[in-house]
């Protein structure tokens, strides 16, 4: 059995301030402690249900150098750094039994939710054949098109709806409850850890009766970036063009695998700012 665990920190028990998630803001060191351990608690829950199962572990999170490699479980391999294919979802191929998305927030747009985004700050919306999508649909569907299903996500309440709405057979843990884009009502970390440790377990053994998220091409996708250089650079892609308002750019793919690395381009090209 192979399985991915793709670790995001925003929803990560604890955590409820941007400064708290940047390399040079406050508390940092604190909450890359708080992301690995998490993740270690989740590594825990998947071996103590399939022992011999190769585990990876994705950095999902800003520049992907956020798990302390030293601290992480050593019968996991991690995946870190950036760029590399499927972004989020590095170390993903067909041959993946099951997808656990850990730390993950809300989509913008989505609340209340604890720091909830989509990507960063440029994308204001991803919309997808007319659904908004945010990281955790993005995540399940590119997954869903391996044939892989998300069995797990754990975050503030708002994620965990998040998926629920998409796959509802899916698991989820809420480690804290929103009350805002800054503020929540927080399970103690070792709790979290403790409840995130059977979720994976359980997730794991019932992964047989969990559908992947599967969309069928063509795909069209719309994308509401937030300045316009960031649509004047996209416009410059193939494929690419205005739809709607001013911030809207819009595309159609032939499958959702292609839908998925178009979108991480834009987000990333929405990064670079005018000189």
């Amino acid at each position: 059995m192979k399985v991915l665990i793709s670790v995001d920190m925003e929803g990560i028990s604890g955590i409820v301030h941007s400064t708290e998630t940047r390399p040079d803001g406050y508390d940092y060191a604190r909450s890359r402690a708080l992301m690995t351990a998490e993740a270690n608690a989740v590594i825990a829950g998947v071996l103590d249900a399939e022992p011999t199962a190769t585990v990876l572990v994705a950095d999902a999170h800003g520049p992907f150098r956020n798990l302390l490699p030293e601290e992480l479980d050593r019968r996991a391999h991690l995946v870190r750094g950036k760029p590399r294919p499927l972004g989020m979802l590095g170390g993903l191929d067909e041959d993946t039994d099951a997808v656990l998305l850990i730390g993950y927030h809300a989509r913008s747009g989505g609340g209340p939710a604890v720091l909830a985004h989509t990507m960063n700050g440029e994308i204001l919306d991803v919309r997808v054949a007319g659904r908004s999508m945010g990281e955790t649909g993005l995540n399940a569907a590119m997954a869903g098109h391996l044939g892989v299903p998300v069995v797990l996500l754990s975050g503030d309440d708002a994620a965990c709806a998040e998926l629920l709405d998409l796959i509802p057979s899916a698991a989820t843990v809420a480690v804290k409850q929103a009350l805002g884009q800054g503020a929540a009502i927080a399970l103690h970390p070792e709790e979290a850890r403790e409840r995130l440790r059977r979720a994976a377990a359980e997730a794991v053994t019932r992964r047989a009766q969990v559908s992947p998220l599967t969309l069928d091409g063509p795909i069209a996708v719309e994308v509401d970036l937030y300045s316009g250089s960031s649509v004047d650079l996209a416009l410059l892609v193939p494929g690419v063009s205005r739809a709607g308002g001013g911030r809207t750019v819009a595309f159609t793919a032939g499958d959702f695998a292609e839908a998925y690395r178009l979108t991480l381009l834009l987000a990333q090209l929405s990064t670079i700012k005018p000189m």
